[in-house]
């Protein structure tokens, strides 16, 4: 079985936003990759997130969120500031002033490296295991530009900065470790357990890869 056959699958890119209510009464938001229209009438959508997200937890109380679609002029610091740090850490919006907008729901939804959002409220939740699948109504919408939508694929090859391969010196012992391809975080160890989460950005087993680095 060839776990990269997963990569043939297409995914958007999202930024998700919230504001908590009881929990922290800040906004807050994080990196999806999974968000899809289900039905046009009435209009809804599917989004699914990560349970060890700050983001997940508010939008479990609150009910209510934007997704921002992110596009290909997105830079690679937009992907740092949602997706690589969690808001129970900090204030993700700080420093980030004239770069969004609140919609009619109260909450921001991003204007730069984006080119529509959506407004939506919670109807269903789905246990996933790992994730919790939100059905939502959707209450608003918005085209910002024509820029075409950036997918997983594009980002991987066009956005993220791709890592250095490590030099080992010749001589040198190695050893194995396996390393995120979506932000970097190191796992030591021959075997990477399949069930294995990036702590960082929260991606799967699926998105290491394995390298020799110097003992």
């Amino acid at each position: 079985m060839d776990n990269k056959a997963m990569y043939s699958l297409t995914y958007g890119l999202f930024v998700l936003t919230v504001k908590g209510d009881g929990i922290r009464a800040e906004d807050n938001g994080c990196i999806i990759n999974t968000a899809a229209q289900v039905t046009s009438d009435p209009n809804r959508i599917s989004i699914c997130v990560n349970k060890n997200d700050f983001t997940h937890d508010l939008l479990v109380e609150d009910k209510k969120f934007n997704i921002s679609i992110i596009d290909e002029d997105a830079g690679f610091d937009l992907f740092q500031r949602f997706g690589y740090r969690s808001g129970r850490d900090g204030n993700k919006f700080e420093g980030f002033a004239g770069k969004y907008e609140r919609s009619a729901n109260g909450l921001i939804y991003v204007t730069e490296g984006t080119n529509a959002y959506i407004s939506g409220v919670v109807e269903q939740m789905i246990d996933l295991g790992t994730h919790t699948m939100f059905i939502a109504q959707v209450t608003d919408l918005d085209r910002l530009d024509s820029t075409p939508s950036a997918t997983y694929a594009y980002y991987l090859e066009h956005i993220k900065p791709k890592p250095e391969k490590p030099a080992v010196a010749a001589g040198k012992k190695t050893k194995t470790v396996w390393r995120c391809r979506i932000c970097g975080y190191i796992y030591e160890g021959e075997e990477l357990p399949a069930d294995f989460v990036c702590p960082i950005c929260k991606h799967g087993a699926a998105d290491f890869e394995k390298i020799e680095v110097e003992a």
